[in-house]
């Protein structure tokens, strides 16, 4: 497996230790071997471990496949894969409702195998979505990028904003709500709001336009706990249309839709924004 890079102009001066060390986060183990096998090179010549990077320069990385060993998953329908993005990294995709984003069982067939299928290798979670939830959704298509990619999702530096229709008329414009939320020991499958016990959770709501009997809001999240947006709205009662869990209303499906995913590029440094469609959840809203 080898990958070539072309040092950005952005790219902040360090040496080759701390590129693969503290940028790429390359575990010691696999260093070590980079370092013993000369697999680094820098415009096509091997470098000295202190030596520094320069904007422009050529690098070159070569892993064996003992350094990153090839996991297996049976592979999905590559038919069911909408791209909305890719390069040699990574593909985000507009995942389906009523689809998982991985598999809980070994034979089970999720977005991960239908995507891994479409690419022709495995890739890897970076975040995920509920089932009954849709929209964009982040892979990484290799194991080097993926500790890089789950940096700036702890760091916040990856931007998640989602189009939620809620029941009845949201009174606020914009208001954060910062309810702990922790698990409902009398239903597994629920989480509940526990300011005692709960861990932190923070999602800003923004009002986007009101019908009838629902109001369809934009959600953006500092914090990734499960059912986040689903249990600060019901909580604050304004529960989600179609939400088999916290809204007893029933609905033709979940109204809640990842629309939009923003992030810097960790390689190329450049912006990447992708706008997930929802012909189902457009209809929903009429």
């Amino acid at each position: 497996m080898q990958f070539l890079f072309k040092i950005p102009e952005k790219m902040p001066t360090m040496s080759i230790k701390e590129l693969l060390e503290n940028y790429f986060l390359i575990p010691r183990k696999i260093r070590h071997f980079l370092r013993t096998k000369k697999h680094v090179l820098v415009n096509g010549q091997p470098v000295n471990w202190q030596s520094t990077i320069q904007a422009g320069d050529s690098l070159s990385l070569t892993f064996d496949d003992e350094d990153y060993p090839t996991k297996s998953i049976p592979m999905g329908k590559p038919d069911l894969v909408q791209e909305l993005y890719q390069d040699e990294h990574i593909i985000i995709v507009n995942k389906p409702e009523g689809i998982k984003t991985h598999a809980n069982e070994p034979t089970e067939l999720a977005l991960l195998n239908h995507v891994s299928a479409y690419v022709g290798q495995i890739c890897y979670v970076v975040h995920r979505l509920d089932k009954e939830t849709s929209g964009a959704v982040l892979f990484a298509k290799n194991p080097f990028v993926l500790p890089i990619l789950n940096r700036l999702l702890e760091k916040k530096d990856i931007h998640r904003e989602y189009w939620a229709l809620v029941e009845g008329s949201f009174p606020y414009k914009s208001k954060i709500f910062k309810d702990k939320i922790g698990r409902d020991r009398h239903d597994r499958r629920k989480r509940l709001v526990d300011n005692k016990n709960g861990k932190y959770a923070e999602t800003h709501v923004t009002r986007l336009k009101v019908f009838d009997k629902h109001t369809l809001v934009k959600c953006q999240l500092k914090t990734g706990r499960t059912h986040q947006i689903r249990v600060h709205l019901s909580h604050q009662g304004f529960p989600l249309v179609g939400d088999p869990l916290y809204n007893q209303l029933p609905s033709k499906r979940l109204m809640l839709h990842a629309h939009r995913l923003d992030f810097i590029h960790p390689f190329s440094l450049e912006k990447i924004c992708v706008e997930a469609p929802s012909e189902s959840f457009e209809k929903g809203l009429k």
